[in-house]
């Protein structure tokens, strides 16, 4: 793999001339804004004095099935960078945008950050909530977002269903539970900031599950002495991938680019913006770097549900077990 540099400096020799600009579109979830306007940044700043040509990185966020959906109906995204693989395979399989392989062609299944979810609770923690039985106490409310548009509530969800299986009862148990904590949820947010939003600066809720990134962002930058992150028994390994779309980069041109934008985000200067931005880095050389801001923490896998097909399949298409929840929660 070429550095990302090298390929920078070889698309501006080769370009189209001085003083044009060249141009990527990052389609994104919600909770990557801070994330990627460093990262950009730094990106860019590999065309400062190198020729007169000017290189943007523009972004697009939204709840990351709604994302998916977007450039599915027409958004010319060059790259995206959502919360799940589903829905990159999604845009592949509907709309035939990228190969079905596409996991294949970046380190780690194309996922240059991991994460996993977390509880943000009020300070002092009023309502004692430190672990999944807490959410389901009488009059605690739950924030989260939809399952059906944003794929950080499909993680939360996932992670729900993980602690519910963990003890006697399996299956049936998961059900049951995460079925009475949607009960306690009173409103269903399009994405995850929006759930930050409705839980920080709305009021609204005891708890919100959410990122530990944007539980951490919410500490620090939200509402800082206003809240507390709780760490779970039991969560899940969030891997929010990226893929180029093969058919926008090559009607548009900038397929070298934005390959080289993508392997970026796996050099040691990218892996450590995503971790003071309180992404996980998969570098295992950064990571150390960083390992008192990530608590060990026992994690389920997407394979322990079959793979994100199969869970997609099961839990959040429609008639899934989701929507049979949900509906008994209402």
């Amino acid at each position: 793999m070429r550095s990302f540099a090298l390929v920078i400096v070889l698309l501006l020799l080769s370009g189209p001339g001085a003083g044009s600009a060249m141009q990527l579109l990052n389609a994104s979830y919600d909770p990557t804004r801070e994330l990627y306007k460093a990262i950009n940044a730094r990106f860019e700043a590999a065309n400062q004095g190198v020729s007169d040509e000017r290189l943007s990185i523009r972004m697009s966020h939204g709840g990351s099935g709604k994302q998916a959906r977007s450039v599915i109906d027409g958004l010319r995204a060059d790259v995206v960078t959502l919360a799940l693989a589903a829905d990159i395979d999604k845009i592949a399989r509907s709309a035939g945008l990228l190969p079905e392989d596409w996991q294949h062609r970046l380190p780690h299944n194309s996922t240059p950050f991991t994460s996993t979810i977390v509880f943000l609770v009020r300070t002092g923690n009023p309502k004692q909530i430190n672990d999944w039985p807490d959410l389901i106490k009488p009059g605690v409310a739950v924030i989260t977002p939809n399952p059906k548009t944003s794929g950080g509530a499909r993680w939360n969800y996932l992670a729900a269903w993980a602690f519910g299986a963990s003890g006697a009862g399996g299956e049936a148990n998961a059900r049951d539970f995460v079925t009475r904590l949607y009960r306690q949820v009173p409103v269903l947010d399009a994405g995850a900031r929006g759930s930050t939003t409705t839980f920080v600066q709305r009021g609204l809720g005891d708890v919100l599950l959410t990122w530990e990134n944007e539980a951490f962002l919410a500490t620090r930058e939200f509402g800082a002495g206003k809240f507390e992150l709780v760490y779970p028994s039991v969560s899940i390994l969030a891997e929010p991938p990226v893929a180029l779309i093969d058919r926008n980069v090559d009607r548009k041109g900038s397929r070298a680019l934005a390959e080289a934008y993508l392997q970026f985000l796996f050099t040691a200067p990218a892996q450590r913006l995503g971790a003071e931005h309180y992404f996980r880095p998969q570098d295992p050389q950064i990571a150390m770097e960083y390992v008192d801001r990530f608590p060990a923490l026992e994690m389920r896998s997407i394979d322990d549900f079959g793979g994100w097909t199969a869970a997609q399949k099961m839990h959040f298409d429609e008639g899934g077990v989701f929507d049979q929840i949900y509906a008994r929660a209402r």
